[in-house]
């Protein structure tokens, strides 16, 4: 019987093992293909829209963006981040931050195939009357028009699934889905870009938006708490077995 448990705590052991070194790694948030990834999703996705957008921005990567998103994903809590309802509550140049989270195994998970899901909630806006049958806040986010950057975080969670589950957070800035307010203004793309803009797959791009803006000193409020990786919660399964 004894032996039997040995041997039992032992496969347990291996199989953690095992897991753990076929585990791929999430990138990190100063992964400049994750960056340009994200950034791209997005950008094509606002070019597709339907009717066409005359004022859909061109949207690039900010960091104090993605450190909130990755501060509030390494919670691994399925919901919206907390501070993004308060005035200047996430961001030191945004006074309202915009979020959208998905939620999935790793296999499958591309910044691509995340925004696509987003995007395709579109099938359940209707413009023209600014009616929702279903979920489709991710996709007025994506498209929001005066959105024009965009920071996202990749975090592992195992609680919120199997061992390889992940959530993905973006965060927006200035956030979208204000009430009663469709998220572009309909109309030949760009025509309503200013003049200092120039169209660029039917979006309009600003050079001065366009900059990276330092954040020297600052960080999210708040720090994520610790949680158990899947490999320390294995170890310690084992043990608990052994004694």
């Amino acid at each position: 019987m004894v032996l039997k448990k040995k041997l039992s705590c032992l496969w347990t052991l291996g199989l953690c093992l095992v897991a753990s070194k076929s585990s791929a790694k999430v990138p990190s948030i100063t992964d400049q293909n994750f960056k340009d990834s994200c950034v791209e999703a997005h950008n094509v996705m606002r070019g597709k829209v339907w009717p066409p957008a005359a004022d859909m921005k061109h949207m690039t990567w900010d960091d104090a963006l993605a450190k909130i998103a990755k501060a509030w994903a390494s919670k691994c809590q399925f919901k919206h981040n907390t501070c993004a309802s308060k005035s200047y509550g996430c961001h030191p140049t945004f006074e309202y931050i915009g979020e959208n989270i998905w939620l999935g195994a790793l296999i499958i998970f591309s910044p691509k195939s995340a925004v696509d899901a987003w995007f395709n909630e579109t099938e359940f806006y209707d413009y023209n009357t600014l009616a929702c049958s279903k979920v489709c806040g991710h996709y007025t986010q994506v498209v929001w028009a005066n959105s024009y950057k965009v920071g996202c975080a990749i975090k592992m969670c195992p609680n919120l699934g199997r061992h390889q589950t992940v959530i993905f957070v973006c965060n927006y800035g200035p956030a979208g889905n204000y009430p009663n307010r469709p998220p572009y203004t309909e109309g030949d793309s760009c025509s309503l870009c200013s003049e200092k803009d120039t169209c660029i797959e039917k979006l309009c791009r600003n050079k001065e938006l366009d900059k990276p803006a330092k954040y020297p000193n600052w960080s999210p409020q708040g720090k994520a708490p610790q949680l158990i990786s899947y490999h320390s919660w294995c170890l310690v399964s084992v043990l608990l077995r052994l004694f």
